[in-house]
């Protein structure tokens, strides 16, 4: 059906009974209008490709998001492509292949899910910093200014670290892009990073960590992610660590109460096992989660979500609280967790290997790497189950001594 199509004419448009139907715009050849029954508009471009006896179809968008008027000039340059003897739907997918979007999930396939830890780390950073301005162009047309120009909105933004890591991610996928002969140059390579990253200081104070340990379990927060966040601070663990604990990975007890827990090398930042005696309070946070679920994964969650759930909890808290101001001017994250963990150790006088042990630091000397292996199990235990002391007497302060005047 052919009709000169006109915005007041195609929002009078009453979707059909069944299937749907397809309007050609009489003011612009080759422009249809499609509506379907569920009432949803959009254009497309029908054509015939040179020396072709096959109609094809390219959509070009929903209406009203893309406006009648913009819908001719499309259909225009479309044509024109015809004119140049060239397929619009054979372009536009080699256009697809030719984009960022295809070059950086080649790169995550490929390269960074088997080889890298952080791939959804990698991911995220993509779908949220990345893909919104580069998804669809040709990553051949991607230049050293336009690699500033994206590092530098986050640096305007105040997040240096992020900069950065965005700026390796970048780098990364156009060296892997050479690797697979796919291009000749990275647009990234030897170029300096645009801002120095902060040294990152923040612990929690006591009152937060009280604030924390009884709200970090209540709603809006899942129970399982709470009990995680809870295990960072317990054992000085890496998030990413405690969110992917395996009952396989824990030893038990002849009453079936978790003692230990072996963290493989396979999800170690350094690549190697990991031991984590568990203090008592350490033990009591994993039985809680295991009623909880039943599953292979003892908290079933991501260290994504321990952000998230971190940030959240800065949104709920009440005003008025001790504690509450100061988390909610500088919000802490899981690794604050991690880092108020080493601090109040070594406050406590637990020797600093002792310390890097229970952190999952290993020396980088010769000695380190090569010859000592010692696992440290009793010095950590010891230091754990002292941190444990020392968090449930925050958790729960003793009450304060009554003092009853005697008359004389």
């Amino acid at each position: 059906m052919k009709r000169t199509l006109t915005d007041a004419a195609i929002r009078a448009l009453e979707p059909p009974p069944t299937g749907r139907i397809e309007l050609a715009d009489g003011a612009c050849r080759g422009l249809e209008l499609r509506v379907t029954v569920s009432g949803a508009k959009s254009f497309a471009f029908r054509y015939r490709a040179r020396g072709s006896r096959r109609t094809e179809r390219i959509t070009l968008g929903p209406y009203p998001d893309l406006s009648l008027r913009d819908a001719r000039i499309k259909t225009d340059k479309l044509r024109g492509q015809i004119v140049a003897g060239k397929n619009p739907a054979a372009h536009k997918r080699e256009a697809s292949v030719r984009s960022f979007a295809a070059l950086a999930e080649r790169y995550l396939n490929e390269h960074a899910r088997r080889h890298k830890r952080t791939a959804d780390k990698d991911a995220r950073n993509l779908r949220l910093h990345v893909l919104p301005r580069w998804g669809e162009r040709d990553f051949s047309g991607i230049t050293r200014g336009d690699v500033i120009a994206l590092i530098e909105r986050l640096v305007g933004a105040d997040k240096p670290t992020l900069a950065n890591h965005v700026h390796a991610l970048i780098s990364g996928i156009f060296s892997f892009a050479m690797d697979v002969d796919l291009a000749t140059a990275n647009p990234a390579a030897r170029l300096r990073k645009r801002c120095a990253e902060r040294a990152k200081t923040r612990t929690l104070t006591d009152n937060e960590i009280r604030i924390f340990w009884r709200r970090i379990v209540e709603p809006p927060i899942p129970s399982a992610v709470g009990l995680a966040l809870r295990l960072v601070l317990a054992t000085g663990v890496r998030p990413g660590e405690a969110a992917g604990m395996a009952r396989s990975e824990l030893e038990f007890d002849e009453h079936g109460a978790p003692t230990g827990w072996t963290i493989p090398a396979a999800r170690s930042k350094n690549r190697r096992a990991h031991f984590v005696p568990l203090s008592p309070l350490g033990r009591a946070v994993i039985a809680e989660a295991m009623v909880l679920n039943g599953g292979a994964l003892v908290f079933a969650t991501r260290n994504y979500t321990l952000a998230v759930a971190m940030a959240r909890l800065a949104t709920v808290l009440p005003e008025g609280e001790a504690g509450v101001e100061s988390w909610k001017a500088d919000p802490p994250t899981p690794h604050d967790l991690r880092r108020t963990t080493a601090t109040k150790l070594a406050a406590a006088g637990v020797p600093g290997e002792d310390v890097a042990a229970i952190l999952g630091h290993v020396r980088t000397d010769v000695t380190g790497r090569h010859y000592d292996h010692y696992r440290r199990a009793d010095e950590k235990r010891r230091a754990l189950d002292r941190w444990a002391r020392i968090l449930k007497s925050i958790i729960e302060p003793a009450p304060a001594s009554v003092v009853v005047a005697l008359r004389p």
